[in-house]
């Protein structure tokens, strides 16, 4: 098969302004310089969504959204956005299952993976999020932890419109492994714990999905900045990295960007 193109995304979380669109306009302008096949994404805050597409609109930069509901069709959910709806504003990718969102809110794996069937039936492709607390890492328990987040989280072959069998199947999600207790912090794990932890995804997605399992790609995610991102790059199996508050400046975000030997 053919290789899988590199994916940046930047995770905006609850940061920026209006005023800070300017940023995407910057940096979709610069992405005319990569060498090679990749991709690049940011996910503004939802209410400046339809702006960030405005802003990125002639570039190669794609818009996504933070999160979606999991019903996928119109319903009484006051203060819910369905997946439909982004898509109709230029979302092309929807994050779901976010650690925060898991810690904070108590987002459960079912939950995660009937909002990336949600965003699947919309036409998005979900980036779910995995991932292991310092807690399950300190109890030897990574493995046993990432390999019940795909098996719960991701979609299965049957979920995925017109893929039912495993030959003809490409799935349309991406993974991102998130290992929890380094997000925001000034620890990252070394490249070869990175390669170890995304072995062991690519392993279940494979129990999963068969052969259909060589399609998915699993981004690096937790705290990938400018000075560590060929650092984690050149880690066996890291298909690309979900960036943080690092994304919010295009000199920032182009550098993670450009320290891809795929763009270089």
């Amino acid at each position: 098969m053919a290789a899988r193109t590199p994916l940046i995304a930047g995770n905006w979380k609850m940061y920026g302004r209006r005023a800070d669109l300017g940023e995407i306009a910057a940096l979709g302008a610069r992405l005319s310089a990569a060498k090679g096949p990749i991709e690049a994404l940011i996910c503004p805050p939802s209410p400046y969504l339809a702006a960030a597409v405005a802003a990125a609109h002639g570039s190669a930069l794609a818009i996504g959204a933070q999160d979606c509901s999991s019903v996928a069709a119109d319903a009484a959910r006051t203060g819910e956005v369905n997946a439909a709806m982004l898509a109709e504003q230029g979302a092309r990718y929807v994050i779901v299952g976010h650690s925060e969102r898991r810690t904070l809110l108590g987002e459960t794996d079912a939950l995660v993976c009937a909002k990336a069937q949600a965003a699947l039936a919309a036409g998005l492709t979900p980036i779910v999020c995995i991932g292991e607390t310092k807690d399950e890492r300190l109890a030897g328990r990574v493995e046993a932890v990432l390999a019940a987040q795909v098996r719960s989280s991701a979609p299965a072959l049957a979920a995925l419109p017109g893929k039912a069998r495993p030959e003809e199947a490409s799935p349309s999600y991406v993974l991102a492994y998130e290992p929890v207790w380094c997000i925001g912090g000034e620890r990252t794990p070394s490249p070869a714990e990175i390669a170890e932890a995304h072995a062991v995804i690519r392993a279940a997605l494979g129990e999963k999905l068969g052969a259909g399992a060589a399609a998915v790609r699993i981004l690096y995610g937790g705290s990938v900045g400018p000075k560590n991102a060929a650092e984690v790059f050149s880690a066996p199996g890291v298909d690309g990295a979900l960036v943080g508050r690092a994304s919010l400046k295009a000199d920032d975000f182009s550098s993670i960007i450009f320290a891809h030997p795929a763009a270089s």
